[in-house]
């Protein structure tokens, strides 16, 4: 059964003709809303949160977008199957397609099926992965190691940097047994790296291939990742720009104090070393907090009357 189509501009509230600029905010501004760490319902709250990122996905990669609205709801339609764009069904993500990858037996097409990567059916079904190296053989070959796996994991912000564990569901096309496994996410992983199961690939006449779950970091409604390094938006009234002061900025450890020198201009960088993500020899990146400079949008007649005195000091 193919999965459910999924709206993603529906989902974001923007129309198919929004800007990138416009659905990054669209974004951002539902991902702060929906947030488990934040929201009061934390249940229905991170459901939403994870179809947000979703939606964000797609829609905020060019090619992503390109693609689902080239297929749009007739997307099953469009050489679903092995063969097509697509590939997947019943809710998993597929990896492979190896012909006797299975048995050694000549001319068969065994796929292996995940579940619990973090993405929904639909999205497994139209962009998971489905990769491998074959390495089958037929009747009276020479024995060889099964193929290598493939596939896609999504990893939280916060999961990268503490570190933790995941389970996941494997099951081959050719067989209804569901295995799980329990899969160690580790602190400082990155965009991009591959977790090995040693010998959970698949099968072969000279030992079984190996399982490889390729990071893919989920969106953040706060932080921009560059490898190890973060960036953030920091919110400041105008009037500390020019007169200078102290402001906060909430890292993943908690808050931080920076100073704001007079004169300061919008959109200006400050690097808080050590207060991004852990890197592969264990030493931290940085955050970058980038200034924002927060305008009064319904000033009352007092702002105003001052903001009109301001003005009439200029030459």
């Amino acid at each position: 059964m193919p999965a459910t189509y999924r709206d993603y501009y529906q989902t974001l509230g923007v129309a198919k003709t929004a800007t990138q600029d416009e659905i990054k905010s669209a974004f951002r501004k539902l991902a702060r809303k929906f947030h488990p760490d934040t929201a009061e319902d934390k249940k229905t709250a991170e459901e939403k949160f994870k179809e947000v990122n979703e939606a964000y996905e797609v829609l905020g990669d060019p090619e992503k977008r390109r693609k689902y609205d080239e297929f749009g709801a007739n997307w099953e339609h469009a050489g679903a199957g092995p063969g097509g764009p697509f590939g997947g069904g019943g809710g998993w993500q597929r990896a492979g397609g190896f012909p006797g990858g299975a048995t050694g037996g000549a001319g068969e097409d065994v796929e292996f099926e995940f579940g619990g990567t973090g993405f929904s059916d639909f999205f497994e079904q139209m962009f998971g992965s489905r990769r491998g190296s074959f390495r089958g053989q037929g009747y009276g070959a020479a024995p060889q190691r099964g193929s290598d796996i493939e596939a896609d994991i999504l990893v939280t912000i916060e999961e990268a940097f503490h570190g933790s564990t995941r389970q996941i569901s494997f099951r081959r096309s050719d067989s209804q047994q569901v295995q799980t496994y329990t899969v160690k996410i580790p602190k400082g992983v990155r965009e991009g790296q591959r977790i090995r199961l040693a010998g959970q690939g698949g099968a072969g006449t000279a030992g079984a291939g190996d399982l490889y779950l390729r990071v893919k970091l989920q969106k953040h409604p706060e932080y921009d990742v560059d490898g190890v390094d973060l960036t953030r938006e920091l919110p400041v009234p105008a009037w500390k720009c020019v007169l200078g002061g102290e402001a906060e900025v909430l890292t993943l450890e908690g808050r931080a104090k920076l100073r704001i020198p007079p004169g300061t201009q919008n959109g200006r960088k400050f690097r808080l070393a050590g207060h991004g993500l852990p890197g592969a020899d264990g030493r931290r990146g940085d955050l970058y907090a980038a200034l924002s400079v927060e305008l009064p949008t319904a000033p009352d007649a007092q702002e105003r009357g001052l903001w009109e005195q301001l003005a009439a000091l200029q030459p």
